[in-house]
C-alpha cells in the first residue's frame, strides 16, 4: 500500500465531512487507506463517518486521549509506505497526495514534508514552515518581534518569514495539521511522544526526524485549506496555557544545561504574559464600542461643562468638582446601560437602536436627576447638550470604523455583504434553502456557473470571469458548491482573490455551509440541522435582564430568600457573581458543551428538576442541547421556581 491517511477528530463533524470528501477524491487513483480516530465526540461525528464513509477504518475512543495517542493508535495499524497526519478541519486539492508522493520519491533523503496552507480567508498560514523554538526564537515570538519584523532572519526564525512561501525549502518543523512522512522514518525515530496531549508533538517529532538523519521539507507545489480555530481555539486562555506547557515539555526533553533552566523559567513567564494579553484582547474586541461610547460621553460632559460655564455663566469655575466625580460617571453608566438594553451593540448595526438608547438614557437620567440632592444637580443644559454630543459622535465613530473596514459609508445595510454563489443552479438552490432554514440573512447578488450560459436571470457570468464579477458587483462573500467546483479551483480562487472576501463552501452531499474567515475564531456554520435560540442576541439580552431582575428581587426580599434558600452564605456569593456577569442564575449542566453556544456558568443547572443520579452523561448533554435549541426566558423562570432553595449552592 502506498499511503495511509490518519485523521484525529474531536467534535468538528461538519469540517470532518468536508475533509473526508476531499481526501477520497484525492486518493481515487492511489492505493491508499483512511483512518478516522474519534476522541469521544458528542456531535454525531461517528455516525457521519459510519453512514457516509463506511470504507474508512474508524477507531472510536471512549474518552479524549489527545492528539499524539490517537495518531499512534492508527499509525500502529497502518500499512502504507507513507503516512499522513491530517487535521479534520482541512480541505486538500485533488492532486495533493500524488504530488507529495512524487516529491518523496524524487528526494530519498526527505523524511517528511509539509505543504503550503491557507486559512479560510485565503491567507497564507505562516506555520506552514517553522524553525525550532530556541530561547531566542521563543522570546521573539512571545513578545511579538516576529510579527513586527516578519521578514527578518534574526527576529522571525519561528515562522521563517525570510523564506519565500512559494519556493521549496528544507525546514526544521512541520505543522501537525499536515505531516506527510515515510513509514520507514517513523519506524526509525519512533511514534509521537504521548506526553504531549496537544501541541508540541509535531515539533518534537520533526526534531527527532532530523536527529534520525532525515530532512524536513516545506513543499508549496500544492496548497490545502486549514480552518484554524476549529481543531484549535486560539483565542482563549486554555490554548495559551496548553501551548506553552507543551513547549516546556519539549525544552525539558531536548535542552540541557543552565540555558535549559532559564528557558523553562522564561516559558512559564510567557504563559502569564500571553494570558494577560489574551484577556485584554478578548475584552477589548468584545467591548470596544462600549469603551469608546463611554469615553465619548464622559469627554462630552467634561468639555460641555467648561463651555457652558464660560458661555452661560461667564465663570469658568462655576461648577464644583462633584460634577466630574459623581454626575459624569453616573450619567455615563446610565447611558451605556441604556444603549446595551436597547440593542445598540447588537449586530447588524441599526441606527434606530442607537438613537433609542441615547434618548431612553436621557429619560432615565432626567428621572435620576430629580432624586439627587440639590447640591449635586448640575445644569440640565449639560445633560441636553451631552445628549446631542453623544448622539453625533457615537454615530460618527461607527461610520469611521465601518469605512475603514469596508471602504463604504453604507453602514445601514448591515454587514454590507454582497454574496454570490459559485456552482450549478441545482446546488445554488440548495445553498439558498440552507441559508433560509438557518435564518441567515444574506443578500444573494447572483450565481456564477461553470460556463455562464443559462437563461436564468440570476446567472451573472461564468467562473472564468469570477474576478471581474467580484469587482463589478463589489462582492464581499463567495459560497462555493464543492459538488461543481474542484478543491483545486476553490483554493486557487481564494488565493488569487485575497483575504478581503469571506469564503464558504457547501460540501458534496451536504446540507451545511461552512467557512472560517479568521484563524483566531471558530468558523461559521449554516445548517438546517439546528438553530439555537439561546445564541440569539435578543435572547442573550433577555437572559441577562432576567438575571438582574432576580438579583433585584433578592435584594428587596432578602429576609424571605434567607428563609427559602438552604445555603445562606452561598446565596450572597452567587448573587454577587450574577450581578457582575461572571455567572447566570440558570445554565448548562456539567455535561460537555463544546458544540453548544457559550453561556455563563449556571448557579442552577437545567437538570434541577431531575433527581440526582437518574441521568447519564448522554442524557445530560441532550438536555443541554434542548435547552440551547428551545431556550426562552419562561423556561429559566420555571427552573428558578423549581430550584429556589438551591440558589445558594
Amino acid at each position: 500500500m502506498t499511503l495511509s491517511i490518519i485523521i484525529v477528530n474531536y467534535n468538528v463533524r461538519y469540517f470532518l465531512e468536508q475533509a473526508l470528501h476531499s481526501v477520497y477524491t484525492a486518493i481515487e487513483q492511489l492505493d491508499a487507506e483512511v483512518f478516522v480516530v474519534d476522541n469521544a465526540s458528542i456531535d454525531d461525528s461517528v455516525k457521519v463517518v459510519k453512514s457516509k464513509f463506511p470504507q474508512a477504518t474508524l477507531i472510536e475512543n471512549k474518552e479524549n486521549v489527545g492528539f499524539a495517542v490517537a495518531n499512534n493508535q492508527a499509525i500502529k495499524l497502518s500499512k502504507g509506505k507513507y503516512v499522513l497526519l491530517l487535521n479534520p478541519d482541512t480541505l486538500v486539492e485533488e492532486n495533493t497526495f500524488a504530488k507529495c508522493i512524487q516529491f518523496m520519491e524524487d528526494n530519498p533523503d526527505a523524511g517528511a514534508l509539509g505543504v503550503k496552507m491557507i486559512d479560510g480567508s485565503g491567507k497564507f498560514l505562516p506555520e506552514s514552515k517553522r524553525g525550532f523554538p530556541s530561547p531566542m526564537v521563543a522570546f521573539c515570538k512571545t513578545f511579538g518581534l516576529s510579527k513586527v519584523f516578519s521578514k527578518s532572519k534574526i527576529f522571525n526564525k519561528y515562522h521563517l518569514g525570510y523564506l519565500d512561501e512559494n519556493q521549496t525549502w528544507e525546514i526544521d518543523v512541520l505543522a501537525g495539521a499536515f505531516m506527510f512522512m515515510r513509514k520507514a522514518t517513523i519506524d526509525k525515530v519512533g511514534l509521537l511522544d504521548e506526553s504531549f496531549f496537544m501541541y508540541g508533538e509535531d515539533i518534537d517529532l520533526s526534531y527527532r526526524i532530523q536527529k534520525g538523519g532525515y530532512k524536513n521539507f516545506y513543499f508549496p507545489e500544492t496548497t490545502i485549506i486549514h480552518y484554524k480555530g476549529e481543531s484549535t481555539k486560539k483565542g482563549n486562555l486554555n490554548y495559551v496555557k496548553t501551548f506553552y506547557k507543551a513547549m516546556i515539555i519539549f525544552a525539558k526533553k531536548h535542552f540541557t544545561g543552565p540555558l535549559a533552566g532559564l528557558f523553562i523559567v522564561f516559558l512559564n513567564l510567557a504563559i502569564y504574559f500571553r494570558a494577560g494579553l489574551t484577556i485584554f484582547k478578548n475584552v477589548f474586541n468584545k467591548l470596544h464600542y462600549t469603551i469608546f461610547d463611554a469615553l465619548i460621553i464622559f469627554l462630552g460632559i467634561y468639555l460641555i461643562k467648561d463651555f457652558w460655564a464660560n458661555y452661560f455663566y461667564q465663570d469658568s469655575s462655576y461648577f464644583n468638582s462633584s460634577l466630574m466625580k459623581l454626575n459624569a460617571p453616573l450619567y455615563t453608566c446610565l447611558w451605556i446601560v441604556s444603549l446595551f438594553f436597547n440593542g445598540a451593540y447588537d449586530k447588524p448595526f441599526e441606527l434606530k437602536r442607537l438613537v433609542r438608547g441615547i434618548f431612553v438614557g436621557l429619560l432615565i437620567i432626567a428621572g435620576v436627576y430629580g432624586f439627587l440632592n440639590v447640591s449635586y444637580r448640575s445644569s440640565r443644559a449639560i445633560i441636553l447638550l451631552t445628549t446631542v454630543w453623544s448622539l453625533f459622535f457615537t454615530i460618527l465613530y461607527r461610520y469611521i470604523r465601518y469605512f475603514i473596514k469596508y471602504k463604504s459609508l453604507n453602514i445601514l445595510s448591515g454587514d454590507n455583504t454582497n454574496v454570490i454563489i459559485v456552482g450549478s443552479l441545482e446546488e445554488s438552490s440548495k445553498v439558498k434553502q440552507v441559508l433560509t432554514d438557518a435564518y441567515a440573512q444574506k443578500s444573494i447578488t447572483g450565481i456564477v456557473t461553470i460556463d455562464g450560459h443559462n437563461e436564468n436571470e440570476n446567472v451573472l457570468d461564468k467562473i472564468d470571469n469570477l474576478a471581474e464579477v467580484v469587482q463589478i458587483f463589489n462582492i464581499t462573500e463567495i459560497i462555493f458548491c464543492a459538488k461543481d467546483i474542484s478543491s483545486q479551483q476553490i483554493i486557487s480562487w481564494m488565493t488569487s482573490l485575497g483575504s478581503n472576501i469571506d469564503y464558504k463552501i457547501l460540501p458534496q452531499e451536504s446540507l451545511s455551509i461552512i467557512g472560517s474567515s479568521s484563524k483566531e475564531n471558530p468558523g461559521e456554520l449554516y445548517t438546517i440541522d439546528v438553530r439555537f435560540n439561546v445564541a440569539d442576541t435578543v435572547a442573550k439580552r433577555n437572559k441577562r435582564i432576567l438575571d438582574l431582575v432576580v438579583c433585584l428581587l433578592i435584594l428587596i426580599l432578602f429576609p424571605i430568600f434567607l428563609v427559602l434558600v438552604n445555603n445562606k452564605r452561598g446565596l450572597l456569593s452567587n448573587w454577587f457573581k450574577v450581578l457582575i456577569n461572571s455567572a447566570s442564575w440558570v445554565g448548562y449542566n456539567e455535561a460537555n458543551t463544546e458544540n453548544l453556544p457559550k453561556l455563563k456558568p449556571g448557579i442552577l443547572a437545567n437538570t434541577i428538576s431531575f433527581k440526582e443520579g437518574i441521568l447519564n452523561h448522554k442524557s445530560k448533554y441532550q438536555l443541554n442541547f434542548i435547552y440551547a435549541k428551545d431556550y426562552s426566558v419562561y423556561r429559566d423562570v420555571g427552573l428558578l421556581y423549581n430550584g429556589l432553595s438551591y440558589l445558594g449552592n
